[in-house]
């Protein structure tokens, strides 16, 4: 049996911290998710930003944790082959698959500002993720 990391409270206090902490650095209204493995909601936080953005950013987490990509990296691809549309990916840049040790243990989905903007916010929290260490 193999065993895997996952993401337990504490970690996700830590990630949405630091994402945003990143969204105010910038003055970026932006809503907040991260999701687990499973594509299952883990946190939300809207900093004032239009209703709306939570389920963009929502999608956008899920898409990224369900192919273990970042949810932009779809938009070329769909372009090329709208057919993937029926996997319902949401392909647009905002959201970051969270790898830890080879594996994908969730993911952060941002909406509410530019694209590049939602993406720097997710980065944040995937910055923190390299520093955890796995208690046994």
């Amino acid at each position: 049996m193999r065993m895997k990391a996952r993401l337990v409270a504490a970690d996700v206090r830590q990630l949405a911290a630091a994402c945003r902490a990143e969204a105010e650095r910038g003055g970026f209204v932006v809503t907040i998710v991260i999701v687990d493995d499973g594509a299952q909601l883990l946190h939300l936080e809207r900093l004032d930003a239009r209703p709306l953005t939570v389920d963009v950013a929502l999608a956008k987490a899920r898409t990224a944790v369900m192919t273990h990509r970042p949810s932009g990296a779809w938009q070329d691809r769909v372009k090329d082959a709208p057919n993937l549309m029926a996997l319902d990916l949401l392909p647009l840049r905002g959201a970051l698959p969270l790898m830890y040790q080879g594996d994908c243990v969730g993911a952060i989905g941002v909406s509410g500002a530019t694209a590049e903007e939602d993406e720097l916010v997710a980065q944040a929290g995937v910055a923190v993720l390299a520093t955890f260490k796995i208690d046994v």
